[in-house]
Formats: C-alpha cells, structure tokens, sequence
C-alpha cells in the first residue's frame, strides 16, 4: 500500500507539471475510443437488425417451385412441365417424416381490391393455415390468421397486409369485421398483419398481400396447381437442409417421372442464405473495427511519445531517485503505471460517452426508415470488453518501453544530463 501511496503521489506530481500534454493526450484517446465504439455499436446495431429482417419472411424453411424437363427420361421427353398439385402436400408429408411441415401456396397477381371508393391491384394468396408459423403472418392484436375452420367451410375471409390495410381504409384503426371485396365478391376482413421489417420476397412484400383460404382460392379460380411448396425440417435437423432438398428432389421425380440428375426443380434454401447473410455481416463489423482499432492505435502512438517525452524531460530526476536507493521496478512501475492511467481515463470517457449516446437514441421517439431497417448503434458487453482489452495492451506497450529505457539510466549519466 506504501509503495501505491508513493507512485500515486509521484503521479499527481508529474500531471501537474505536464497537465496540457496529458489533458490532449487524454482528448486523443477519448476520440480514438468513441471512433472505435461508434463503428461496432453500428456494426453490432447492424447485424442485430439485419439478421430480424433476414428472418421477416421466415426462418429454418425451403421454398420450392416447378419446372422444365432438360432431359428424356424412360422413354417421356424432354421439356415436359412439371406441376405441383394440392395433393402432393400430403404425399410429401407422408414420403418424407423428416420434415416438421408441409404446405403450399397459390399466387395470383392483379386483382381488384376495393372498399368502399378505394380501389388497389393485388396479388392475392391462397394460404394454408401453418403458413403463419411458417412465413411469420403474424396478425395484430384483436385479429387472427387463417384457421382449419376457415379451410372446411371454405369461407370468404381476408387477411390483408399491413400497409394494403392502410391503403384500402386508411381512417379505421381496426379494420377486423369490415368487408373487402375481390373482384367484386365480398370478404370479411379476420386480420391485419403485425407490421415487420423484411428483407427478402419472393413477390411483394408481405406487408402488400392479400390472403384468402386455400380452399376458397380453388373454388373462385379452379386452380388445379400450387405456385410454391413450402417445407421446414425440426429445429434440431436444420444443418442437414442439403440432404434434405436431396431428398425431396428424389422423391419428386420418383413421382413426376423425371431424372433426379436433371435440373427441374427452383428451390430457395433459406436457411443457407441466413448464414452467408450473418456471415457477410460479422465480416462488415470485424471491419468496422479494424478501421476503429487503427485510430485507437495512433492515439496510443500519442500516449507512448509523452512518455518517452516524460522520460527525456525528467532524466536527472529519475537519477536522483536512484542514487537515493530508488529500485528500477520502482522507476519501470511508475512511468508504467502512468500510461496505464491516461490510456484507461481516456478510454473510460469515451466508451462512457458512446454508450449514454446510442442508449439516448433508442429512447428518442425517432421514426426514421434507416435506422429502423439498418437498426440503431448498440454497444454489447463483447465489444466493450475487447476495447478494454486493446486499451490495456496499448497502455502497457506504451508505457513499459519509454519506462525501460528510464529504468536502464545510471545514476551518474543521469546526473551530466542536460
């Protein structure tokens, strides 16, 4: 504790004499950490929002859809259309056991939607009722999504996409109850879809469908094929999605009599996509900081030149220390401990400062489309820990050199400098 007691003493002393050099060297490192913090609290922010939009249209699932022929297979030929029929959700379920969930899509494009004098064009889905687990259709409080009931009965009901909501009947807080027409034929609207941000599609936006009973869509359009196929395996089986497209692809030609080598199927793998798309992502953020931690080390650059500064200035001083009976670790801890000091007081400002900061700006009612699609800077404890380490490393590199070389000075060549 004495020994503390003195090198804290010491170091009082030696601010003082140099309070302006220390005060800018401080201010650099202050700047050096919020530059570094400010890119991974977006770089954090970024991935974080990103990686919930990437998930807007669904997660752990594969979207299927038919094709052509390139080749002749047991004497059919080539360029024969392969079509998926309502029935061949049931057949997929039973073919492959593997899979949580089986189920279909139909889409038709441009049709007449109105309430009252507003009138849109639409796509309109035929949907089954997993599909909002599925496709997270999910709807907003006081409204529901397709159910077995609606299937059975074949009812004229309608689950309208956020913004199409707002569009047809912008002066209705909740439009649950109120009848739509397609294409003249009226529907009862049962939900709203919970709004959501979304990065991928495979048509409009969900938040710009129309959705119907599957059941219903065939009775109004006697539409004998699906447009999509839609399947997920159990959550735990997910890195086996390959294997399973593999499969799916096997069995489809087994029973559309195709060769299983030809390329017949469009097939979206999701899962795949959400990796490459946090993959990209984690490399954008270890960039962000590359080019942070490059700032943050020219500010230790300025740490470890008012040191050597220090050194330099307070020669004699130190000689006299040791000619007194001042150890060398003594010295070595001392100019250490003083980079040590300056490198955390100026990383503590500025790591203190971004986060109160971005923690002020998640609270600001701001509703800008940027930050809510890009999302907004977020400091993790990870990444506030790495800074501590870095700042730790810089102080001591910084510190410990200039403190050997004040270290390694005799007493007496200390005492002719000038």
């Amino acid at each position: 504790m004495r020994k503390l007691s003195i090198l804290w003493n010491v170091f009082v002393r030696d601010f003082r004499k140099q309070a302006g050099r220390m005060t800018l060297t401080i201010i650099g490192l202050v700047w050096g950490t919020i530059s570094i913090m400010l890119l991974l609290s977006f770089g954090e922010g970024m991935h974080h929002q990103m990686m919930i939009n990437n998930k807007g249209m669904g997660e752990n699932m594969a979207i299927v859809w038919g094709g052509r022929t390139n080749k002749s297979y047991k004497g059919l030929p080539s360029g024969r259309r392969i079509w998926f029929h309502p029935g061949d959700i049931e057949y997929f379920g039973k073919k492959l056991p593997e899979l949580r969930v089986v189920t279909g899509e139909y889409m038709r494009w441009g049709q007449k939607l109105n309430y009252g004098d507003t009138y849109l064009n639409k796509m309109i889905n035929g949907l089954y009722p997993v599909y909002e687990e599925l496709r997270a259709h999910f709807p907003q409080e006081g409204g529901r999504f397709i159910n077995d009931l609606d299937m059975k009965l074949k009812r004229r009901v309608i689950f309208l996409g956020d913004k199409v909501a707002e569009e047809l009947m912008p002066d209705i807080k909740n439009p649950v109850g109120e009848l739509v027409n397609i294409n003249g034929m009226p529907f009862t609207v049962i939900g709203v879809q919970e709004p959501k941000q979304q990065m991928n599609s495979y048509g409009p936006q969900d938040a710009n469908k129309v959705s119907i009973p599957a059941t219903t869509y065939q009775l109004m359009w006697n539409e004998p094929y699906l447009d999509n196929i839609l399947w997920a395996p159990y959550d735990k089986d997910i890195d086996q999605m390959d294997e399973f497209i593999e499969r799916f692809n096997e069995v489809a030609a087994a029973k559309y009599k195709y060769d299983p080598d030809d390329k017949v199927l469009g097939t979206w793998n999701v899962v795949e996509g959400q990796k490459i798309m946090n993959n990209i992502l984690i490399g954008m953020k270890w960039f962000l900081g590359f080019v942070g931690f490059m700032t943050l080390a020219i500010a230790g650059v300025g740490v470890a030149n008012i040191m050597y500064v220090s050194v330099k200035e307070r020669t004699r001083e130190i000689g006299i220390k040791m000619a007194m009976g001042a150890r060398r670790s003594l010295v070595l801890w001392q100019f250490v401990c003083e980079a040590l000091f300056i490198t955390f007081t100026g990383g503590a400002i500025g790591i203190l400062l971004i986060y109160c900061l971005t923690e002020t700006l998640k609270i600001l009612p701001i509703d800008n489309d940027v930050l809510n699609m890009m999302g907004y800077p977020t400091v993790s404890f990870i990444d506030g820990s790495i800074i501590i380490v870095i700042l730790g490393i810089i102080g001591l590199l910084s510190g410990y050199f200039p403190a050997r070389k004040a270290a390694s000075v005799t007493p007496v060549e200390s005492l002719r400098y000038e």
